[in-house]
């Protein structure tokens, strides 16, 4: 009798031992990798050829009421598209209920709905089905089921305890997994969300300007958007010329790929060809590690090469080649490299002039010249300053948290006779700047850089008396004041809580022509 006791004792202690070694194995397997899928197969794989299992699979829960076949093992039939809802047969009723299920003969059991193999007891003999609901954070993943060969003397209570031991070790890259693909979509949706700001920001429908030359620099960019062509910029500094190469992009079928930008003229002469081209590793003193340049960063996409002129001659021959042929060697490489890149280049330099001067290869200046884009200075477009000016208004208050709602007439009298040398980027600094010290809901002439106040097109002296001072101040807010009043001067008047006798007597005397205020039908 003692025998016997020290006999059974000893085959469950040695049980005991093949589940433990079975669950480090599968922990093992489960995190050698990342990939779901090779955790799932390689689970059942152990459980076949450590445990001695006829079949098993892994379905995963999807949007909360159905269960997806993930991984099986010993069956059959193609079962790769099998489903279930949650409460369908056994497997959907472990999910559904969040509790195992052990049928310790399936022949007997109705609810067994027997999709997944052609077994027939009388046939196969008969089966045991046990499922175990997979588990995190109270919410069911998926369900594991394992089908065992009928044994009437299979300790059930036991092999429940280890597979519940299994489907617990599966829950967490089942979780992981999860957790990785919502990141993933996050990530994408994020992207989608910025690309889709992108193409909006810098629709060329969203560039600022009204003027028949702007319509006519809209009309050019609309035309040559969707080709490859290549595209030269034209215009003064500070006109816009990276926006428009911006709008030509991002409505192009390139849209989707690199915009990679190049000022030629902040890129030292020596290292030049290294940007444009990238480097081999040793090259030259500091190239530590292989680089890769411009026109590869943008294969596919579009490379804008900006302030064109200043390139040496040197540079000029490559940037030739590369134009002609879609090929060239990094520095200190041998290897020929192939792009595929659309070129948009800008400048402000009179490229004629300095190809007779010898300083720019002709042949570059017809290669690059294909389409040409001119931008007006903006002293040429004045009907797009006050345009600009509200643009820039807005954009700055939302900014620097200010609620400042218009500019008033002398300000934008002096915005208008301004010459602009620094163009549309000079405009801009100066409506920052005056949002950034006015103090409440109307920009004013004084919040405008001294450079328009002092100008002699503004009209106004470089010193004031403090009568001259007042008499400009009263000035202005009468202006203002009429035109807010559309030119009645009752009402502005009110505005100024004085009478109209006197706003008349003022209006007069400081020579406002209140017609300009009056609507115009």
């Amino acid at each position: 009798m003692a025998v016997k006791k020290d006999s059974e004792k000893k085959e469950q202690t040695d049980s005991l031992i093949r589940k433990l070694s079975i669950l480090g194995k599968i922990n093992e397997a489960v995190s050698r990798t990342l990939q779901l899928q090779e955790s799932m197969d390689a689970t059942l794989r152990i459980l076949q050829q450590s445990y001695h299992i006829r079949s098993g699979a892994v379905f995963l829960a999807e949007n909360g009421r159905n269960l997806v076949i993930t991984a099986s093992i010993g069956y059959n039939r193609n079962i790769r598209k099998t489903a279930y809802h949650f409460g369908e047969g056994l497997t959907g009723r472990v999910a559904e209920t969040g509790k195992p299920i052990v049928v310790p003969q399936v022949s007997k059991e109705p609810l067994f709905l027997n999709r997944m193999s052609s077994w027939n007891p009388k046939r196969d003999g008969e089966q045991t089905f046990i499922g175990i609901p997979i588990i995190s954070d109270y919410a069911t993943l998926g369900v594991l089921i394992i089908n065992l060969k009928y044994n009437p003397k299979r300790h059930l209570s036991n092999t429940l305890k280890f597979l519940m031991l299994v489907g617990s070790a599966l829950a967490q890259p089942i979780r992981f997994n999860r957790l990785l693909k919502m990141e993933r979509e996050k990530i994408l949706n994020e992207r989608v969300l910025l690309d889709e700001r992108l193409k909006e920001k810098f629709s060329f429908q969203n560039i600022i300007g009204n003027s028949n030359e702007m319509r006519d620099v809209y009309e050019k960019v609309a035309q040559v958007a969707r080709a490859d062509t290549t595209v030269l910029i034209r215009g003064e500094s500070g006109t816009g010329k990276e926006l428009i190469a911006q709008a030509i992009h991002f409505n192009s079928a390139r849209k989707d790929k690199s915009f990679i930008r190049v000022n030629c003229a902040a890129i030292p002469e020596s290292l030049i060809e290294s940007e444009f081209f990238g480097h081999e590793k040793g090259a030259f003193t500091g190239a530590l590690i292989r680089k890769k340049g411009r026109f590869e960063l943008a294969n596919g996409g579009t490379i804008f090469l900006d302030e064109i002129g200043e390139l040496s001659p040197l540079t000029q021959v490559k940037l030739l080649r590369v134009l002609q042929e879609h090929e060239f060697e990094q520095v200190g490489g041998t290897e020929t490299i192939k792009v595929n890149v659309r070129v948009i280049t800008a400048t402000n330099a009179d490229l004629e002039k300095l190809i007779a001067g010898g300083k720019f290869r002709e042949d570059l200046y017809y290669r690059l010249n294909v389409f040409s884009i001119f931008l007006p200075p903006l002293r040429d477009r004045r009907t797009d300053i006050l345009l600009l000016a509200d643009h820039f208004m807005f954009k700055y208050g939302r900014k620097h948290g200010k609620a400042i709602k218009r500019i008033s007439t002398p300000a934008i009298d002096m915005l208008m006779r301004y010459h602009w040398p620094g163009n549309v980027r000079e405009l801009e600094n100066c409506i920052e700047r005056a949002v950034l010290v006015c103090e409440d809901q109307v920009i004013h002439s004084y919040h405008l850089p001294p450079t328009l106040q002092t100008a002699e097109s503004s009209n106004t002296l470089p010193k004031k008396s403090l009568e001259q001072a007042v008499t400009s101040y009263e000035k202005e807010l009468i202006q203002d004041a009429l035109k807010s009043s559309g030119g009645i001067k009752a009402k502005a008047a009110r505005l100024l809580d004085t009478t109209e006798r006197i706003l008349s007597y003022k209006i007069e005397k400081h020579g406002i022509d209140i017609s300009r205020f009056k609507p115009q039908f």
